[in-house]
């Protein structure tokens, strides 16, 4: 048996604790970028959306609906891409949609012009809509995420998370608050 070269092992080690670096995050990454833009996709669109041209109705759901929980399911599928592993590829992915669609919610909230009791303000409906279908979209797309993550290609990670996830979001909208009915 062989002691390994002090100089190989880490003066923290050596004195039995370990220390975190002092910056975890390297943001000179284009993963971390990649990441940091997929968990922000959804509510940057959704905050764009409610100063544009916010919803005046509650039903049915409008195209910017379907596009926010679009969006949080392609960003958490491109945020679980960025990692190697099917455990943290699953929870990224996962991890990335939850975050989204809380803040998206919350914008949603903060959107609401006023707040009556027993009906949600138009702001709210769609906000939770689209998170709802988001989150449901990112769950199947961390699914994927875990059982491919092993391959080597990126994009060959990202496209079957991206596609089922994606029409498991644009479902989960029409299910939740209907589509428009022709006149």
């Amino acid at each position: 048996m062989t002691v390994p070269d002090d100089d190989l092992v880490p003066v923290s080690v050596r004195l039995g604790e370990v220390v975190p670096p002092e910056d975890p995050e390297d943001w000179t990454r284009p993963l971390t970028w990649v990441a940091a833009a997929g968990m922000l996709a959804g509510p940057i669109a959704t905050l764009a959306w409610f100063i544009a041209a916010p919803p005046t109705g509650s039903h049915p759901a409008l195209p910017a609906t379907y596009l926010v929980a679009a969006l949080m399911t392609g960003g958490a599928a491109a945020t679980g891409a960025t990692q190697l592993g099917g455990a943290r590829a699953g929870t990224a992915t996962l991890g990335a949609g939850l975050f989204a669609g809380l803040v998206v919610i919350i914008l949603g909230v903060v959107a609401a012009d006023e707040r009556q009791v027993g009906i949600a303000s138009p702001t709210l409906a769609h906000a939770f809509g689209a998170a709802v279908a988001g989150v449901a979209g990112a769950g199947v797309a961390a699914l994927i995420a875990a059982v491919v993550a092993r391959l080597r290609s990126r994009l060959v990670r990202l496209l079957p998370a991206l596609v089922a996830g994606l029409v498991v979001a644009v479902l989960a909208v029409a299910g939740l608050m209907g589509t428009a009915q022709p006149v």
